[in-house]
Protein backbone atom coordinates (compact mmCIF):
# COMPACT_ATOMS: atom_id res chain seq x y z
CA UNK A 1 0.00 0.00 0.00
CA UNK A 2 3.07 2.36 0.73
CA UNK A 3 4.56 1.89 -2.63
CA UNK A 4 0.84 2.83 -3.87
CA UNK A 5 0.78 6.07 -2.21
CA UNK A 6 4.32 7.38 -2.14
CA UNK A 7 4.04 9.30 -5.55
CA UNK A 8 1.29 11.44 -4.04
CA UNK A 9 2.23 11.77 -0.47
CA UNK A 10 5.00 14.33 -1.39
CA UNK A 11 4.70 17.00 1.22
CA UNK A 12 1.62 15.42 2.74
CA UNK A 13 1.36 14.14 6.41
CA UNK A 14 0.59 10.26 6.66
CA UNK A 15 -0.89 9.44 10.06
CA UNK A 16 0.37 5.58 10.62
CA UNK A 17 -2.07 3.86 13.22
CA UNK A 18 -0.68 0.03 11.95
CA UNK A 19 -0.44 -2.75 15.02
CA UNK A 20 2.03 -5.46 14.27
CA UNK A 21 -0.45 -8.41 15.34
CA UNK A 22 0.01 -11.99 15.08
CA UNK A 23 -3.08 -13.77 14.79
CA UNK A 24 -4.22 -15.87 16.49
CA UNK A 25 -1.92 -14.77 19.67
CA UNK A 26 -2.99 -11.04 19.09
CA UNK A 27 -2.60 -9.90 22.81
CA UNK A 28 0.66 -11.65 23.05
CA UNK A 29 3.55 -8.79 22.04
CA UNK A 30 5.17 -9.86 19.09
CA UNK A 31 7.31 -7.12 17.29
CA UNK A 32 8.56 -7.85 13.94
CA UNK A 33 11.78 -8.00 13.53
CA UNK A 34 12.57 -5.05 11.22
CA UNK A 35 11.38 -2.62 14.17
CA UNK A 36 8.40 -0.11 14.41
CA UNK A 37 5.47 -0.16 11.21
CA UNK A 38 5.76 3.51 11.56
CA UNK A 39 9.46 3.67 11.18
CA UNK A 40 9.32 1.21 8.12
CA UNK A 41 6.53 3.31 7.29
CA UNK A 42 8.96 6.66 6.90
CA UNK A 43 11.58 4.63 5.66
CA UNK A 44 9.76 3.48 2.43
CA UNK A 45 8.13 6.90 2.04
CA UNK A 46 11.00 8.83 2.32
CA UNK A 47 11.69 11.90 3.74
CA UNK A 48 9.03 14.26 1.49
CA UNK A 49 6.15 12.42 3.49
CA UNK A 50 5.88 13.63 6.75
CA UNK A 51 5.05 10.05 8.67
CA UNK A 52 3.26 10.39 12.57
CA UNK A 53 2.50 7.15 14.62
CA UNK A 54 -1.12 8.07 16.74
CA UNK A 55 -4.16 6.03 17.58
CA UNK A 56 -2.27 2.84 17.99
CA UNK A 57 -4.14 2.63 21.82
CA UNK A 58 -8.01 4.08 20.54
CA UNK A 59 -10.76 1.19 19.45
CA UNK A 60 -12.34 1.44 16.37
CA UNK A 61 -15.57 1.65 18.08
CA UNK A 62 -14.52 4.33 19.99
CA UNK A 63 -13.45 6.41 17.40
CA UNK A 64 -16.92 5.56 15.52
CA UNK A 65 -19.66 6.61 18.60
CA UNK A 66 -19.72 10.15 18.14
CA UNK A 67 -18.94 11.38 21.47
CA UNK A 68 -14.86 11.75 22.53
CA UNK A 69 -13.00 8.54 23.18
CA UNK A 70 -12.19 8.33 26.72
CA UNK A 71 -8.00 8.03 26.75
CA UNK A 72 -5.36 9.88 25.68
CA UNK A 73 -3.89 9.15 21.71
CA UNK A 74 -0.03 8.88 22.27
CA UNK A 75 1.57 10.94 19.13
CA UNK A 76 5.04 10.19 17.70
CA UNK A 77 6.84 11.99 14.64
CA UNK A 78 10.20 13.43 13.81
CA UNK A 79 8.86 16.29 12.86
CA UNK A 80 7.22 18.41 15.89
CA UNK A 81 5.26 20.49 13.74
CA UNK A 82 3.22 17.06 12.81
CA UNK A 83 2.83 16.07 16.00
CA UNK A 84 1.05 19.60 16.82
CA UNK A 85 -1.04 18.92 14.06
CA UNK A 86 -2.02 15.36 15.25
CA UNK A 87 -2.04 16.28 18.40
CA UNK A 88 -4.79 18.57 17.57
CA UNK A 89 -6.73 16.08 15.65
CA UNK A 90 -6.81 13.97 18.82
CA UNK A 91 -7.99 16.62 21.02
CA UNK A 92 -11.16 16.32 19.18
CA UNK A 93 -11.48 12.25 18.91
CA UNK A 94 -10.23 11.86 22.26
CA UNK A 95 -9.73 13.13 25.68
CA UNK A 96 -6.71 14.75 24.19
CA UNK A 97 -3.46 14.09 22.15
CA UNK A 98 0.01 13.57 23.88
CA UNK A 99 3.30 14.05 22.82
CA UNK A 100 5.13 10.74 22.46
CA UNK A 101 8.40 12.33 20.71
CA UNK A 102 10.14 10.80 18.02
CA UNK A 103 8.73 7.91 15.45
CA UNK A 104 11.18 5.73 17.13
CA UNK A 105 9.11 5.76 20.24
CA UNK A 106 5.73 4.54 18.85
CA UNK A 107 6.96 1.19 18.87
CA UNK A 108 6.25 1.33 22.70
CA UNK A 109 2.12 2.39 21.61
CA UNK A 110 2.36 -0.41 19.12
CA UNK A 111 3.31 -2.91 21.62
CA UNK A 112 0.55 -1.86 24.37
CA UNK A 113 -1.91 -2.37 21.80
CA UNK A 114 -1.40 -6.31 22.55
CA UNK A 115 -1.52 -5.57 26.03
CA UNK A 116 -4.94 -3.52 25.58
CA UNK A 117 -6.27 -6.46 24.32
CA UNK A 118 -4.98 -8.96 26.32
CA UNK A 119 -6.54 -6.60 29.30
CA UNK A 120 -9.87 -6.13 27.31
CA UNK A 121 -10.11 -9.73 27.52
CA UNK A 122 -8.98 -10.57 30.96
CA UNK A 123 -11.77 -7.75 32.37
CA UNK A 124 -14.79 -8.70 29.68
CA UNK A 125 -14.67 -4.94 28.15
CA UNK A 126 -14.54 -3.75 24.96
CA UNK A 127 -11.95 -0.99 24.99
CA UNK A 128 -9.47 -0.30 27.57
CA UNK A 129 -7.14 2.65 26.83
CA UNK A 130 -4.73 4.35 28.27
CA UNK A 131 -4.53 7.74 30.08
CA UNK A 132 -1.48 9.80 30.79
CA UNK A 133 -1.72 11.19 34.05
CA UNK A 134 -0.25 14.20 35.43
CA UNK A 135 -0.44 16.63 32.85
CA UNK A 136 -2.43 19.68 32.15
CA UNK A 137 -5.27 19.54 30.17
CA UNK A 138 -5.41 19.56 26.63
CA UNK A 139 -6.49 22.73 26.43
CA UNK A 140 -4.11 24.28 28.65
CA UNK A 141 -1.38 22.13 26.91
Amino acid sequence: TLDEIKSVMGGKILVDAVVPLVPPKVSLVQLPASGSPAVTAQRILGSEVRVAAAFHNVGAKKLHGGEKADCDVLVFSNDAAVREQVIALANIVATGGVDGGALANSVAAEALTSVLIAINRRYKVAGAGIRITGLPAPDAR
